[in-house]
């Protein structure tokens, strides 16, 4: 490895090329218009940063970090930036980028400009957007390609995206960089399309064009104009046009900014027809992979290009919308697009730019010309944002739909008519900023577009939990429940290693912080049910807390002391977190299930259910089962279920890994994982099986699960319930009415 080309690679890719590279050879293999290009693969950075010996200076940087201390990250981001900058790359790296780009050249017959790209290994997940955390640079040239790769290189420590990762819990070890060089677009026309709502999932196409490059847009530099097409009634139902001050374009081989005239400015980009081919792509696209699309599109000379696809992750079920007072009887003091739903009261700062940040407290409106992602920490604190430009695909659109706070932006004047220390309310959804606090004065149903009523499926679509203060958001999926609540993250959130409070005589103290974390995701799905998996956790993801200096040092920890074994050595921590299920029990939440993970002999459920006993959980009240994750527990099947078992569930991550004898972190076997190869179906396949003939209930919660062919193998066997990430539950759901309707129906032709 080192260079990919874009018809070597798909989706299953993003661990070698990240989110932006294997979106990108998916489309271009299944023939979706894409300009060709290849992807320096993230092994080709881990190579760079060991060969030259600075590895070890980036993670000393970042040991111990504040992030919120937005000085300090800010230094701390320089100084790698500038390591990683000034590092020449080793010959054998450079030659083979600079191949490669002859090759593109070669290929497309003439001197081409390429769009030089990062692409980091943790961006455009189902559960997190990494829109915008690293660098794009355009219209770059053979003379300025590696110094270009080695800036996409040093972007994945910006203090945004360092920043990010640690709210969204990645680790920056596990987090590497692929850069895409791809073909330039010279494009007369650019800009994004939402192939679905990104709030509702209506099916409404939401395009939004700007004149040359599509960079206007997502800076917020100008209001784009916005196009609306009613997916069901096939037609186009709303035209803004944008006032579009200036557009971005290649001249003399540099990407510059040129002024557009009143006319130009005021002048609608696209016509009709170009509307309806852009949703027909569209369209496309999201029935590819399964689910609405954030689409970024250009037109050169006529002709469509696609340059980037990744996830709608903002898409919110609502059964109830909060309405404000009449206009009439509040003074409104600004309009504008209403581009993340919900209420915002408080004083108005207004920042002019990233170094004003700190001016913004906790319950603060967030008023600025448009927002920036070195801005994200001061949006994480708003009760509200106002921008004067953008639309909604702008990054305070994107950025405040993701973190759940309202945002009206392309307002054009916030900045004027706004004032420091002004009492507001924002109304996300209607797009307005009202004087004073308004209260919200009533609730309503509001019926969606898209469906007339729920799908209703024989097998139960449930939701994987992570974070307990995301509960009630996932149950507004309309989830069957949990399948999954992993406790890893909020044990990993304490103030020190769970063994640690034991040691010091706070087990108490540590039960307590258990109970009041579960008991949210409890309450929230109460009276459907929650499997709750004990602590699972590799070595080294303990070694940072307070008191993890005593962590065993694992060659391999994914292969090591961790779950069931690690639990049952540690005995005081598993009686601690059934002592912590004991209490929701006694206070009538019995809509709980213990999930033992990494089972690999019937000891250890044999012991487990022992210690269960004596802290006085009744079996009776509670449902009781295991992950099945190794190929020991599939293929002893038969024996644990004759243990006294509820259900089943399968971490199809682990069981793949184990099998195909391929670990999931490493970047330099990625690409033969696999969680659909038939070894590993065959033992689902057998599992489902023998469960079935013992009455035991069966379950899927790894990424497999989200796979439509996978899900139509798994509900032909029988299994009783999917577990999907949040995101993914109305799609899982709609994949299953299916494939149930399509079974039943075949049923009836034999007949």
């Amino acid at each position: 490895m080192g260079v990919l080309w874009f018809n070597e690679i798909g989706k299953q890719d993003v661990p070698v090329v990240g989110g932006k590279g294997a979106n990108l050879g998916e489309m271009f293999r299944n023939e979706i218009p894409v300009p060709n290009g290849f992807v320096i693969d993230s092994k080709t950075y881990r190579d760079f940063i060991e060969k030259t010996g600075i590895k070890e200076k980036i993670e000393k940087e970042l040991e111990n970090l504040d992030v919120e201390d937005t000085e300090t990250l800010s230094k701390v981001s320089q100084r790698i930036r500038k390591l990683v900058e000034s590092t020449p790359i080793p010959e054998d790296i450079k030659k083979e980028i600079k191949a490669a780009y002859e090759q593109l050249v070669k290929l497309e017959g003439s001197k081409v400009y390429v769009a030089v790209r990062s692409s980091a290994t943790a961006e455009d997940l189902p559960g997190a957007s990494f829109a915008g955390q690293q660098d794009t640079f355009l219209n770059v040239d053979e003379k300025n390609l590696i110094h270009y790769v080695r800036k996409c290189w040093s972007s994945l420590y910006t203090p945004r995206a360092i920043y990010y990762r640690v709210q969204k819990g990645f680790k920056h070890e596990d987090v590497s960089i692929a850069v895409v060089v791809q073909k330039m677009v010279n494009s007369e026309k650019s800009g994004v399309m939402f192939t679905s709502h990104p709030v509702t999932g209506e099916l409404l196409t939401i395009v939004e064009a700007v004149f040359g490059l599509g960079e206007a847009i997502v800076s917020g530099k100008v209001t784009p104009d916005t196009y609306v097409f009613d997916r069901v009634k096939r037609k186009l139902v709303d035209v803004k046009v944008g006032e579009k001050s200036m557009m971005i374009t290649k001249k003399n081989g540099k990407t510059v900014e040129i002024e557009l005239d009143e006319k130009k400015a005021k002048e609608r980009v696209l016509s009709d027809e170009e509307v309806l081919k852009l949703v027909e792509i569209g369209e496309i696209i999201e029935s590819h992979y399964g689910t609405p699309q954030d689409v970024e599109w250009a037109i050169e000379n006529g002709k469509i290009f696609i340059v980037q696809s990744r996830p709608v992750t903002t898409i919110k079920k609502k059964t109830e919308t909060e309405e404000m007072t009449e206009e009439s009887e509040a003074e409104v003091l600004i309009k504008g697009l209403g581009a993340s739903p919900g209420f915002g009261t408080g004083v108005v700062k207004v920042i002019k730019g990233e170094k004003e940040i700190s001016k913004v407290q906790e319950g603060d409106i967030l008023v600025t010309t448009m927002t920036t992602p070195d801005m994200v920490p001061a949006m994480r604190r708003a009760a509200a944002i106002v921008t004067d430009e953008g639309g909604m695909t702008c990054h305070a659109a994107i950025v405040s739909r993701e973190l759940g706070v309202p945002a009206v932006v392309g307002t054009k004047k916030a900045t004027q008519i706004l004032k420091d220390g002004m009492m507001v309310t924002v109304d996300g959804e209607k797009g307005i900023v009202y004087a004073g606090s308004v209260a919200e004065v009533k609730k309503e149903e509001k019926v969606e577009l898209a469906a007339s009523a729920p799908l209703i499926t024989a097998t139960e679509v449930k939701v994987n939990v992570s974070i307990p203060d995301a509960a009630e958001r996932a149950a507004a999926t309309g989830a069957d429940g949990v399948g999954l609540f992993r406790i890893e993250h909020m044990v990993l959130g304490l103030d020190k290693h769970p063994m640690k409070y034991i040691k010091e005589g706070q087990m108490d103290l540590y039960i307590d912080a258990l109970y009041k974390e579960m008991r949210k995701v409890l309450k929230a799905f109460y009276p459907k049910p929650v499997w709750i998996r004990t602590l699972d956790a590799p070595t080294d993801e303990f070694r940072a807390m307070e008191g993890g200096e005593d962590e065993p040092i694992e060659a391999n920890p994914m292969l090591g002391f961790r779950g069931i074994r690690r639990d049952l050595f540690e005995e005081e921590h598993l009686r601690a977190e059934f002592r912590a299920i004991k209490k929701l029990i006694d206070e009538g939440l019995t809509n709980v299930g213990i999930m033992l993970p990494l089972v690999s002999n019937v000891e250890e459920v044999r012991k487990a259910k022992r210690i269960l006993l004596e802290e006085g959980i009744p079996l009776n009240k509670i449902e009781f089962g295991i992950m099945v994750e190794t190929p020991a527990s599939a293929l002893i099947i038969e024996d644990l279920v004759k243990e006294g078992l509820d259900f089943i569930s399968f971490g199809t991550n682990d069981l793949t890994q184990y099998t195909l004898a391929v670990d999931r972190n490493n970047e330099n076997v990625a690409y033969l994982f696999d969680e659909t190869h038939p070894a590993v179906m065959k033992l689902i396949e057998m599992v489902i099986k023998v469960c079935r003939e013992y009455g035991v209930k069966t379950s899927i919660c790894g990424q497999a699960g989200s796979y439509p062919h996978v899900v139509e193998k798994l509900v032909e066997l029988g299994i009783d319930s999917v577990s999907a990430n949040q995101d993914a539950v109305k799609a899982v759901r709609e994949t299953i009415y299916r494939i149930e309707r399509k079974i039943m129906l075949d049923k009836l032709r034999k007949l």
